[in-house]
């Protein structure tokens, strides 16, 4: 559907003007389809309206400005930063003000490219809100018709991800795991996390808008039922409840660990199979191998516990790990009798989404008041930024380059706010640019048609938007084509394709000097206060399920706001953690600790997960005693650095000893409890090391902000 709409936007503006001979306006009408294209919002349509609007209006002061400046170097130049700045910062109000912001100085940059072509101030601004609107058009025609089409493709997205990570999750149970092995692998789990966290919270977002508009529609709320199964299947994969390298070395030469990996492996491709269902609008069908692969496992532990060749901790561990893959499997089986039911289910409080709508002034201003320090990466960005923008305006004016915005251009999208970003972005869009200029020359002189180099434009303007979020560097060639196709048609004694090979390359190199420079991201290194921020939710995610021990398993929003913070803090931590690897004055052994401390922080993580996914009301008064003992050590020995007296691990023991003694046995539950806390005791000295000497082992800035 958005191959469609974008294809009847770019033919409108390609072929209008040429059937009504102004070939001149395919350029404006193009671009502000761009445009438009980059800023489209998802939400529902009465806010869909008002972003469209408030984009239209942005659209226009911008490029009005630009118009009516751009004879005036020096105002011009002044206007260029302030305007550059302001609109970078107000993406700290949302991803909506972000979008906008971000359109906005496309456009603006799109204007200067045409500012000679037009002799009056008004007419390319309106001829760019114009093709704006043409798409806008389209897009709300689109939303009417399929409302909910984003969601189910985001929830597509979702089962596809988490297929994924249940694939990478089945790697962990190879019995000739090494040390070197565990640990790669511990990596990708966690990289595969914070894509799927990512996506969660932008189907969450997605959700969120259509919730308001229409609580009971139908398809929203089957929606809805799908995200929260998928969160909970989410929480039960990342669960651990065992050290799975000390696994593969004592069950190396049974079957119990390939029949783990078959079935993380099934469930990881029927997660696949539900995400092809939902983007066909098909029933789900699940796998019918699912009742044979379990009914083999129950048989393989079965024969384990009979042998009594192995400690009865183990075998316990192994049992919850297959109750845990049982659940997984009845979420999916069940899905589509959930869904049934939830047809004429009334929504209830743990069906609530939590809402990051600005609320007021004071949250405008809060929001925007953190991001006005140089410790803000938004604030750097914005500053060096729009730095970029006035010495390449700098550099236009003083050798009255033909074109030579195209370095604005190409500065503008290609510097990202950190250093990984922009390094990645700079190789993939020279060699986009240079293959587009290529092959949109061969265009010009072998097919010089102008119906068939319209035909070209339509399918590089498509192509450019469908790819730009996945393959830049492809997406970029086909932007090239359209830019060389358009400016050809609108003058074809015009050779643009050189200075766009050369302004380009120029860009990018402003973008390196600048984002190694301007206070590039190792002067303000974010990694002690983000490690301290994700130990925090760790420790709040771990609170919030003790407390649900004592009072009861809740599903509620409270629940899953702490569970879905500690994930968003484990991806930022990956996402800082594999930036810093790339950047040119990092360690090496720190950076060996980060990794190291990355991969124990998700493995801390997946032992707090099977706690929660094991939640249930309790009563036995010295399990739950020992749960609280274990909260204080934890959060003293991971947020205040403390040498906790580890009371809990000392109760363990007691326990324990008194059980053997006895000859009595725990239930399941306590069994799990306990399993799971001297796991994550465990992990505690090595952790609070690893956060001291990454918080304070390093240049003086970094440990000054440290200390903040």
């Amino acid at each position: 559907m958005y191959n469609i709409r974008m294809l009847i936007a770019f033919v409108g503006t390609a072929f209008i003007p040429y059937l009504l001979d102004q070939q001149i306006l395919t350029i404006p009408l193009t671009l502000g389809v761009v445009a438009a294209a980059l800023s489209d919002i998802d939400d529902r349509f009465s806010v869909r309206i008002r972003n469209l609007f408030l984009t239209y209006v942005g659209f226009f002061a911008t490029a009005a400005a630009v118009e009516l400046l751009f004879p005036h170097p020096v105002l011009f130049g002044i206007a260029l930063i302030i305007s550059c700045f302001c609109l970078i910062l107000l993406g700290s109000l949302g991803k909506r003000y972000a979008t906008i912001s971000y359109g906005c100085l496309v456009v603006s940059v799109y204007t200067m490219l045409g500012v000679d072509i037009f002799p009056n101030w008004y007419e390319q601004p309106t001829l760019l809100v114009l093709g704006a609107a043409w798409y806008g058009c389209l897009s709300t025609i689109s939303f009417l018709l399929f409302p909910v089409r984003l969601v189910q493709d985001q929830l597509d997205q979702c089962y596809r991800l988490l297929g994924n990570f249940l694939f990478v999750k089945s790697n962990l149970f190879d019995v000739d795991m090494t040390p070197e092995n565990y640990q790669q692998a511990m990596i990708e789990l966690s990289l595969n996390n914070a894509k799927l966290v990512g996506t969660f919270n932008d189907t969450r977002i997605s959700l969120v808008t259509r919730l308001k508009g229409d609580r009971g529609q139908k398809d929203t709320r089957r929606s809805l039922q799908y995200y929260f199964i998928a969160q909970d299947i989410h929480e039960r994969a990342d669960s651990a409840h065992i050290d799975y390298l000390k696994l593969s070395k004592i069950f190396q030469h049974r079957d119990i660990l390939f029949r783990f990996q078959r079935i993380l492996s099934l469930q990881g491709k029927a997660c696949q199979d539900l995400a092809h269902a939902i983007a066909k609008r098909q029933p789900y069908i699940h796998n019918h191998r699912f009742k044979h692969a379990f009914k083999n496992l129950d048989l393989s532990l079965d024969q384990l516990e009979l042998e009594q060749h192995y400690d009865l901790v183990w075998l316990k561990a192994l049992r919850s790990l297959q109750r845990n893959l049982k659940e997984i499997d009845a979420q999916l089986k069940n899905l589509e009798s959930e869904r049934a039911f939830l047809n004429s289910k009334v929504p209830s409080k743990d069906d609530v989404l939590q809402n990051d709508d600005l609320t007021g002034l004071k949250d405008i201003w809060q929001r925007m008041r953190q991001n006005l320090s140089p410790e803000s990466g938004l604030f750097r960005h914005a500053t060096r930024l729009s730095i970029l923008l006035l010495v390449s305006h700098i550099i236009v004016q003083l050798t009255h380059l033909e074109y030579g915005y195209w370095i604005l251009l190409t500065v503008l999208f290609v510097c990202q706010p950190n250093f990984n970003a922009t390094k990645r972005r700079l190789k993939l869009r020279i060699m986009g640019t240079l293959a587009g200029v290529l092959i949109g020359t061969f265009i010009i002189h072998f097919i010089p048609s102008v119906e068939g180099q319209l035909v070209l434009l339509v399918i590089s303007g498509v192509l450019f938007l469908q790819l730009r979020s996945q393959q830049y560097a492809q997406a970029t060639m086909f932007i090239t084509m359209l830019a060389l196709i358009n400016f050809h048609l609108a003058d074809p004694q015009l050779n643009a394709a050189l200075p766009r090979a050369i302004y380009t390359i120029a860009g990018c190199f402003l973008a390196w000097l600048g984002i190694m420079f301007i206070w590039p991201d190792w002067k303000f290194r974010r990694l002690p206060k983000v490690l301290q921020n994700t130990l925090i939710s760790q420790c709040n995610y771990l609170a919030e399920i003790v407390k649900q021990y004592h009072v009861g398993r809740n599903n509620g929003l409270d629940y899953r706001t702490v569970r879905r913070k500690a994930h968003i803090m484990d991806a930022e931590l990956a996402s800082l953690i594999s930036t810093l690897a790339t950047e040119p004055d990092f360690d090496n052994d720190q950076k060996q600790h980060a990794f190291k401390f990355l991969c124990l922080n998700h493995t801390l993580l997946s032992y707090i997960a099977a706690l929660g996914a094991h939640r249930n009301m309790i009563q036995d008064q010295e399990i739950l005693l020992i749960l609280d003992h274990a909260l204080e050590d934890i959060q003293g020995a991971l947020l205040h650095d403390e040498a906790p007296e580890l009371k809990a691990q000392s109760a363990i023991q007691t326990l324990r000893d008194r059980i053997l003694d006895q000859e009595q046995a725990l239930d399941d539950q306590a069994t799990v409890i306990l399993q799971q806390l001297a796991l994550i005791l465990n992990l505690l000295p090595e952790l609070s090391f690893l956060k001291q000497n990454l918080s304070y082992d390093h240049d003086p800035d970094a440990t000054a902000l440290a200390s903040l």
